[in-house]
């Protein structure tokens, strides 16, 4: 919504029995200018022709009209988010569903109990590649000592000739620790690349087997390695898509044609969503404060006095 249709808005609603003559009086704006504001409110629909005066037109109540245009936008957003949520909900059913029918089906599903037994089969996985490995990896900046566990295999499957391709949140991007491993990966011929929000962990080797955590939230429940067909369709899947939208390390984070990078539409979108600073923060892999700092900086772009003006304006202009 444009500032000069918002100010005839809340004229309208304040009195609306005056006429364009009266408005463009209180209101500082030319009769052609408000005739221009009561044709987006239309197409907004924030008025509408009067039921007891003829050619005459009511405000809608902000209650519903704004709301109407928030609850669009965040449908748009939770469509967006059902994708990927849809294709974790399949690797979680596939799997519970091999795991009923195990029986007879040795190697459809093993589970890994702890921590101690995912990292052994993740090392014995590796040093048997032949082909790739490819990794999703949502949780936060790789420290010193978990890269040293795993640099020596890594390095020994790429000079096999095993391709390493991994893909982590965008947040990564402002952590020097990490940033030194991504160059040492890339260095010897491995890829990385990010996104905004990594949906759960997961790694795949040869696209032969994938080990995916038994509850995302929790890398203490240990993990299933799965080898069947259906299970590794979906996990490959999931990986290919977000690796095509990826960024990749070293490459300068687009924006697209409205001005926003990946990061910030993501955040727009889970602030629409009814996530707050600190959860869209935990998802983001950034601090309650950057969230804070970036939505400032969002509604600054959008002229924007709150949050709620700003989803709505953002909805308008497309954002969402």
């Amino acid at each position: 919504m444009s500032s000069l249709s918002e100010r005839l808005y809340q004229a309208v609603l304040a009195d609306p029995a005056r006429s364009v003559a009266e408005l463009a009086r209180d209101t500082g704006m030319t009769d052609r200018q408000i005739r221009s504001a009561l044709d987006e409110l239309a197409d907004l629909a924030l008025i509408r022709p009067s039921s007891q005066v003829d050619g005459a037109l009511w405000p809608v109540s902000p209650v519903v009209g704004l709301s109407a245009l928030l609850a669009a936008a965040e449908d748009e957003a939770a469509a967006r988010q059902r994708k990927i949520e849809a294709t974790r909900a399949a690797i979680a059913a596939l799997a519970a569903q091999y795991e009923e029918h195990r029986h007879g089906r040795a190697d459809a599903m093993v589970r890994l109990t702890g921590l101690e037994s995912v990292r052994s089969r993740l090392e014995e996985l590796a040093a048997h590649a032949v082909t790739e490995c490819l990794s999703l990896n949502p949780g936060g900046a790789d420290r010193p000592d978990a890269r040293a566990a795993s640099a020596q295999l890594n390095e020994q499957a790429l000079r096999r000739g095993v391709g390493i391709k991994a893909i982590c949140r965008d947040s990564f991007r402002n952590d020097p620790d990490t940033l030194a491993h991504a160059r040492w990966l890339t260095d010897l011929g491995g890829e990385m690349r990010t996104v905004p929000i990594v949906p759960i962990p997961l790694v795949i080797v040869d696209r032969r087997v994938a080990i995916v955590p038994v509850d995302p939230a929790d890398p203490r429940e240990g993990a299933l390695e799965l080898d069947s067909p259906g299970p590794l369709a979906v996990a490959c899947a999931l990986f290919d898509r977000l690796w095509s939208a990826a960024t990749p390390f070293g490459s300068s984070v687009p924006v697209d044609g409205q001005g926003l990078t990946s990061a910030e539409r993501t955040l727009l979108e889970l602030v629409a969503a009814g996530h707050t600073d600190e959860a869209a923060g935990r998802k983001l892999g950034v601090s309650a404060r950057t969230v804070k700092r970036q939505m400032a900086d969002l509604m600054a772009r959008l002229d924007a006095d709150s949050r709620f003006q700003a989803g709505v304006r953002a909805a308008h202009r497309g954002w969402l």
